[in-house]
């Protein structure tokens, strides 16, 4: 991306940005969630983020600003936190022995903490907010936006909007088969949502998994792309794994998602009961870098 073209006019003093790109929740080159960090943003105005995410057109790109400030930005929109450019970019961040970093993101301050491991590689794990427990939806409508019947859903699992810091409904189903096959039905989507709860979409899990090592499979589906992997959703899926009793407080288990666009990822997560409560939401994984270069804008 060096030698870019203009994207703002009458500038004529070339501005050069560094930035590298992370692969995450992935201890391989290229496969996860793909992360562009631009690793010195002053100087950067907002449109100007939005036109870089657009020209990386990633889920997310991220700029990093004093004091570990973080704006994380889509293509279309900035987003006040986001799971996989958090960990992504508290990577990227890292020192050598570094035990933990606090991010400061639209949200609020965000701390990821640091394992590193024989093999080499280091583990990161954030904490999120929090789990707010909103609205169950009915099997039979969720049903006829996913072009499925009730059904397929797994058994006394309610379809419920949650949300650690960003919402997603949670749909269980039955089988793999199922969940790789679906085919939502995104316009009676929109216009099923356009009166009701406030959230980002579906998060689709099932108990059955490629793996031996995972204990769900997950998609992330929306009218635009697949994410190979959700930070975020993940974590609501822990705060809802340990409310329902699937997952003992405090257990760490392993969510896999991606296969599906080609870039399988590797999702650790845990979260605790204390009393009636659902905290401690925690959302980890390993990340690698697999280039960066620079940019100049003029």
């Amino acid at each position: 991306m060096a030698g870019a073209s203009t994207l703002t006019a009458g500038k004529t003093t070339p501005r050069r940005y560094a930035f590298e790109y992370w692969d995450v929740f992935t201890r391989q080159p290229l496969q996860g969630n793909p992360l562009c960090v631009f690793l010195d943003a002053r100087g950067l105005a907002d449109q100007e983020m939005l036109a870089l995410a657009r020209e990386t057109n990633l889920s997310e790109t991220t700029f990093i600003l004093p004091d570990n400030r973080v704006r994380i930005w889509t293509p279309v929109e900035e987003y006040p936190f986001a799971g996989h450019p958090t960990l992504g970019t508290a990577m990227a961040l890292r020192k050598p022995g570094m035990k933990q970093i606090v991010l400061h993101e639209k949200i609020g301050p965000v701390p990821v903490d640091f394992e590193e491991h024989t093999d080499g590689f280091v583990y990161g794990e954030m904490l999120q907010p929090d789990p707010v427990f909103a609205e169950e939806h009915k099997p039979e409508e969720i049903a006829r936006l996913l072009n499925v019947t009730p059904a397929d859903f797994l058994n006394d699992a309610p379809i419920m909007n949650v949300s650690t810091g960003r919402p997603n409904l949670i749909v269980m189903f039955k089988k793999l088969a199922t969940i790789k096959a679906l085919q939502p039905d995104w316009p009676r989507i929109r216009d099923y949502f356009a009166g009701g709860d406030h959230q980002r979409g579906f998060y689709f899990l099932t108990p059955e998994t490629t793996s031996s090592t995972a204990r769900y499979h997950a998609r992330k589906l929306t009218p635009r792309t697949e994410d190979p992997a959700t930070g975020s959703a993940a974590g609501c899926a822990a705060a809802y794994f340990v409310k329902q009793g699937w997952v003992k407080s405090g257990e760490r288990i392993t969510i896999e998602q991606g296969a599906e666009t080609g870039r399988p990822s590797e999702i650790f997560i845990s979260a605790e009961k204390i009393g009636a409560k659902i905290a401690n939401v925690r959302v980890g994984g390993y990340s690698v870098k697999s280039f960066h270069g620079e940019l100049e804008l003029t």
